[in-house]
């Protein structure tokens, strides 16, 4: 398995990126050709103190190919390109292989 973490930063309106986050932004994700699997958190804790992060997502596919092809899309692009929509505090990308 294939996983892409994005991590949002804290956003200048959170209630804004929370409506659209779930109104929007989830149910283009799962459009993704080849998404396997999709969690994600409003609820981020830090170990000790705040996070960083006010917002996690995991998307899962089948492999690194799967998930090129998946964001290749138009449902991928529609989804990546509603990012500055409401990720007003920025979002890292990050993917990787899952040990099985």
């Amino acid at each position: 398995m294939h996983r892409l973490l994005a991590l949002y930063g804290m956003p200048t309106d959170p209630e804004q990126f929370r409506r659209h986050y779930e109104s929007t932004h989830i149910p283009l994700g799962r459009k993704i050709p080849g998404l396997k699997g999709l969690r994600w958190s409003l609820n981020v804790q830090g170990r000790g103190g705040e996070s960083p992060y006010f917002c996690i997502a995991e998307l899962d596919f089948e492999s690194a190919e799967a998930m090129q092809a998946g964001f290749a899309s138009v449902e991928g692009q529609a989804t990546a390109a509603d990012s500055p929509n409401f990720a007003t505090g920025g979002v890292t990308v990050v993917h990787y292989d899952v040990p099985d």
